[in-house]
């Protein structure tokens, strides 16, 4: 059972990490980051993303169009892009180094270090990928709560409200940061994997031999 616990905790750590980093893409095209109720038309609900807005209706339609220019975006917006970006490809270069590094990948079973430093950098890229998806979705909540509650502007005006893609975004951030934890903690397992016991044993056993047939008259 202990022999079985490192690989099942490094592979529970690869599964949500993957999970965290398609969350993570997902958020970064999704159009919903804000979304806008209007009392006069309580049929059509506006949204904003990173790259479009959009009205839905009620009848099940829904109509986008992309933004102009980056340069016209929001600051929290112009970021957030970047950011995401940066999150995505860092996470997908995680899943990269980390799936070399797992114990029961065959390849390179004879360099555990190397296998565990691989292990150690893809978990640390989870980590920047789960923090740098974290702060894009939570700046633009934040300035959010600032324009929903700004006193300077009149109450006759919509205000802006959380979309999907936010609370998506925090559960790609949380799980990018879980699936880094999980895969680092089994670097500081003192456990042997079984294949450095047997290349250990082997050459013994072929050390053993040569001695043997030296001291034989």
């Amino acid at each position: 059972m202990a022999l079985l616990y490192q690989p099942m905790m490094q592979l529970s750590g690869m599964l949500i990490s993957l999970l965290g980093w398609v969350l993570s893409c997902l958020t970064t095209y999704l159009p919903q980051w804000k979304n806008l109720n209007l009392e006069l038309n309580e049929l059509e609900i506006w949204t904003m993303g990173l790259w479009q807005a959009c009205v839905v209706q009620e009848e099940g339609g829904m109509q986008c169009k992309d933004f102009d220019s980056f340069l016209a975006l929001p600051p929290e917006l112009r970021i957030s892009r970047i950011l995401m970006f940066f999150s995505n490809g860092s996470g997908l270069f995680g899943l990269l180094l980390s799936g070399f590094g797992l114990d029961c990948l065959k390849i390179g079973e004879r360099q555990q270090g190397q296998k565990k430093r691989l292990l150690l950098f893809g978990g640390m890229l989870f980590w920047i990928s789960g923090i740098t998806a974290i702060v894009p979705v939570s700046w633009v909540a934040h300035s959010t709560v600032q324009e929903f509650w700004d006193e300077n502007i009149p109450d006759i005006v919509p205000r802006w409200d959380f979309g999907e893609a936010l609370f998506v975004g925090w559960l790609a951030g949380f799980c990018l940061i879980l699936g880094g934890s999980l895969l680092n903690c089994t670097i500081c397992s003192t456990e042997v994997h079984p294949s450095s016991v047997h290349y250990a044993v082997a050459e013994q056993q072929d050390q053993c031999q040569h001695l043997e047939t030296e001291t034989r008259p």
